[in-house]
């Protein structure tokens, strides 16, 4: 694994919400919209390895890997490095998977609404429920609900629905 430099990746600032399962349909006649599936593997560290996650996306016919170490700042701020890499290292890097974690099966659903694009995923742990993401650029930007989803609440600040706890839990939030 290459070195990094995480001080000079770029933040990324995302509001975060649960929602009711969604219409399907409804998704996809929003503006922009396109679906990828997404097998999601946490790290462990290890010596000189940082971790971080990896993941194998599949988005019409076309797969790719690609690798991301996040740096928490706050609750709503992170510095994200992210690259690209072979299936090879993909392979490789499965040997560093984090114990005690199952790899995340999801369905990210990706649509633009009142200038924002948002991120639906749709876990295969979940029957009932689904999470919203949107990326902003200040932490105190207002989020606009989207017609097509249902609220439960924001879980910006929950760590309990970080992806890498979801993972640990298999999707039960203690």
């Amino acid at each position: 694994m290459e070195k990094f430099d995480i001080y000079s990746a770029p933040l990324e600032i995302e509001r975060r919400f649960l929602i009711e399962y969604p219409d399907i349909d409804a998704l996809r006649s929003m503006p922009g919209y396109r679906v990828k599936h997404i097998s999601q593997t946490y790290l462990k560290s290890d010596g000189d390895f940082v971790g971080g996650r990896i993941r194998r996306v599949v988005e019409d016919g076309r797969t790719s890997y690609v690798y991301t170490y996040k740096e928490r700042l706050t609750d709503m701020t992170r510095r994200e490095y992210e690259r690209e890499i072979s299936f090879e290292e993909y392979s490789e890097l499965m040997n560093y998977k984090k114990q005690n974690t199952v790899t995340i099966e999801k369905d990210r659903h990706i649509f633009s609404f009142a200038g924002l694009v948002y991120e639906l995923d749709i876990y295969d742990f979940w029957s009932d429920k689904a999470s919203l993401e949107a990326e902003v650029d200040s932490e105190d930007v207002e989020i606009p609900v989207p017609p097509c989803v249902t609220l439960i609440k924001e879980v910006t600040g929950d760590r309990r629905y970080n992806n890498s706890r979801l993972a640990v839990n298999r999707g039960v939030i203690e």
